[in-house]
């Protein structure tokens, strides 16, 4: 469907209605806000999620799968022979689905009974929302529609894109609303999930440090990571252990900022997978290895068998080894197969190495309904304190006492010593602890250093630092192609 057109615009959210007499009751704005919650999700909901898309794209992963034509949308980004015609229209789409909903909601809220300190807070929470998925959107395609109202008739056709500072200028200004409106901290008995205060001034600061308002970013950073190493004022601590980090059960924990949930009760099936009423998170049978199966006596982890995507690259393979960190992000599937322990289908573009911070086990393999590969609970961080402590450090440019404090915190949580603080050091240590979570993609394109890393893969300068717009779009809008597409 597409985002402009009028069909796209008059399709009803799913789980909500927009009759004339809709949105009255406090009940009903609610029902409307967990609608536009839902398109966070696609972080890793479905096989067209975030994840899985953004590290094919880095130098740490390639697509893999079944070959080189399964999941073609992502083969195509992965070695940069994407176009208008093999983009998945889904990631504008989606996205654009989301702002429709926020939209909507903006203008029913003020005309709905209810307790005023609510309203203000599912107003902050709406445009907080819009904002992180026009920042998606902006960092992906940059030259994009900027729609904060619901489209008339006469304007589905017509709508233009938008200077990107101007799409910025709102990212911020609808953050910077919402803040004071939301909670510091949030009662995880009945609230986990929902935006804070932390975690709405910490997307500021990516989006500060995005556009190079350096200075801006550091103070927001600052005041959620507190004193490196300590409880931070809203809460936030790095957890002592990084493997704790990636237990299925420990969710919503001290280093979680935005944390993305899923669950194994929603029943999903081939028929709905993908179509917003699944909520599995499908990253997890994605990169999990294909026709996985132990050996007789075998003393291997019990994986569940996967589909084999985002197989791990021999250049992160080597950044990581001896670090830390690689037992709980790398498993060598290959080396358990040339001992005997296990068997498995090789991936395309095979190099034995998988992602294990999202591989399940057999233990978590759902016991509901629905197709039990798409029903997987493991919850994912969006945004998480190592995360927020190295991109304070890069937004004070990599040099002073509090820069290295912070890289310090990071790397004393694993057991590493002190390296001296620079801008390459915090990359590099940026590439080994949040390795396979989405960010590397996005780290080269903004730092420059794309070019480089990917051009073995096919990047070309000027082109591929954003996606094509799909051909749907572009299709009776006046809509233009992004550059040398």
């Amino acid at each position: 469907m597409a985002s402009c057109s009028k069909d796209y615009l008059e399709v009803d959210p799913e789980g909500t209605a927009l009759e004339e007499n809709y949105y009255k009751t406090a009940e009903e704005a609610y029902s409307g806000l967990v609608a536009v919650y839902d398109i966070i999700g696609k972080q890793a909901k479905g096989f067209e999620n975030m994840i899985t898309l953004l590290n094919s794209g880095s130098d740490d992963h390639y697509t893999g799968g079944g070959s080189s034509s399964d999941g073609s949308q992502l083969q195509a980004f992965s070695n940069y022979t994407i176009s208008e015609s093999t983009v998945a229209e889904s990631y504008w789409d989606d996205f654009y689905q989301g702002i429709f909903r926020a939209n909507t909601l903006l203008v029913k809220l003020p005309d709905v009974d209810m307790d005023d300190t609510l309203k203000a807070r599912y107003t902050a929470e709406t445009k907080a929302l819009r904002a992180i998925y026009y920042f998606e959107l902006v960092r992906l395609f940059e030259n994009i529609p900027l729609i904060t109202t619901p489209l008339t008739t006469d304007e589905y056709y017509t709508v233009l894109q938008a200077d990107p500072t101007d799409v910025y200028a709102q990212i911020e200004t609808d953050l910077i609303e919402a803040i004071n409106d939301l909670p510091v901290t949030l009662e995880l008995s009945t609230e986990a999930g929902r935006l804070s205060q932390g975690a709405v001034k910490a997307m500021l600061g990516k989006v500060y440090l995005y556009q190079d308002k350096n200075t801006l970013a550091a103070e927001q950073f600052a005041a959620i990571n507190g004193t490196p190493g300590s409880t931070s004022d809203y809460g936030y601590k790095l957890l002592d252990d990084f493997s704790a980090l990636w237990d299925v059960d420990n969710t919503y924990n001290s280093e979680s900022i935005l944390e993305i949930a899923y669950t194994d009760a929603s029943n999903a099936d081939w028929s709905n997978w993908g179509y917003g009423d699944d909520e599995g998170n499908s990253l997890n049978v994605m990169v999990g290895p294909r026709g996985f199966v132990r050996t007789s006596g075998s003393t291997a982890p019990d994986y569940a068998t996967g589909w084999g995507f985002n197989i791990i690259t021999q250049s992160l393979y080597d950044a990581l080894e001896g670090d830390p960190r690689f037992d709980e992000t790398i498993e060598d599937i290959g080396a358990l197969a040339e001992a005997g322990q296990v068997e498995y289908e090789k991936s395309y573009q095979d190099t034995g190495y998988f992602l294990k911070k999202f591989m399940p086990l057999t233990e978590d393999v759902s016991t509901g309904g629905g197709a039990t590969v798409l029903n997987y609970k493991q919850h994912v961080y969006m945004i998480r304190l190592a995360d927020t402590y190295l991109l304070e450090a890069e937004a004070l440019g990599g040099t002073g006492t509090r820069a290295q404090a912070l890289l310090d915190a990071v790397r004393a949580r694993v057991g590493l010593s002190s390296v001296t603080v620079s801008l390459d050091a915090i990359y590099a240590e940026r590439r080994l602890e949040l390795a396979g979570e989405g960010h590397r993609w996005y780290d080269l394109v903004r730092t420059g250093r794309a070019a480089s890393a990917l051009a073995e893969k096919g990047f070309v300068a000027g082109k591929n630092e954003i996606l094509p717009i799909p051909l749907a779009e572009l299709e009776n809008t006046l809509l233009v192609q992004n550059p040398n597409y």
